[in-house]
């Protein structure tokens, strides 16, 4: 039995179009106060999503004995500056304001857990680099994307109207969408939750 421990439609999106059989349960973790604590003893993103996506999974993995529980995480890093998801259209428009011209790097972590103990976990980083675009530009990608601002960290989705906020893109897709897949799938093959 596969858990994944993430509320993300995105995630579970890809997973199901990759055939993954698996079940959704998402319990709270404090991510602010995990982000505070870490900003102090580190300036590495890569494990601050790693850490959060471990502390999610761990959560659904003490409550499931048996099965294998996914974890995954997003930071946005950006020349120093730690992104969070926007609560609001105008946290989005400061967000898409300050990322405007420059490059940033989104750093996606996955985790697998079985009866609380960490198994295995990977990250990948993407950099992406915003077109200096026009605060008229913005004001209508934010009236179309709507909501949709504030479901992901930069307040974007590259899928979709997104792309036109960017100039050049490095790095793997289903890293930037918020998990690093292929390198999912080959564990699970490996640890024979999939055929090999």
């Amino acid at each position: 039995m596969i858990i994944l421990a993430s509320g993300s439609a995105t995630r579970q999106s890809m997973l199901r179009s990759a055939g993954v059989d698996f079940t959704t349960q998402v319990l709270p973790v404090d991510e602010d106060g995990i982000k505070s604590s870490m900003a102090q003893e580190t300036n590495n993103p890569a494990r601050v999503a790693e850490t959060l996506a471990e502390m999610k999974a761990q959560r659904v993995s003490l409550k499931n004995p048996g099965a294998l529980v996914i974890g995954a995480d997003q930071m946005l890093d950006c020349d120093g500056e730690w992104f969070n998801k926007p609560t609001s259209r105008d946290e989005a428009a400061d967000q898409l304001r300050r990322l405007r011209a420059k490059t940033h790097r989104l750093t996606s972590s996955v985790v697998a857990l079985r009866d609380g103990r960490l198994l295995w976990h990977h990250s990948e980083t993407a950099k992406l680099t915003m077109r200096a675009f026009s605060d008229a530009f913005l004001d209508d990608y934010l009236e179309k994307a709507g909501d949709a601002v504030t479901s992901s960290v930069g307040a974007y989705q590259l899928e979709g109207l997104g792309a036109q906020l960017f100039m050049d893109v490095d790095g793997d897709h289903f890293t930037i969408l918020g998990l690093p897949l292929l390198a999912l799938l080959d564990f699970l093959r490996e640890n024979g939750e999939l055929i090999p």
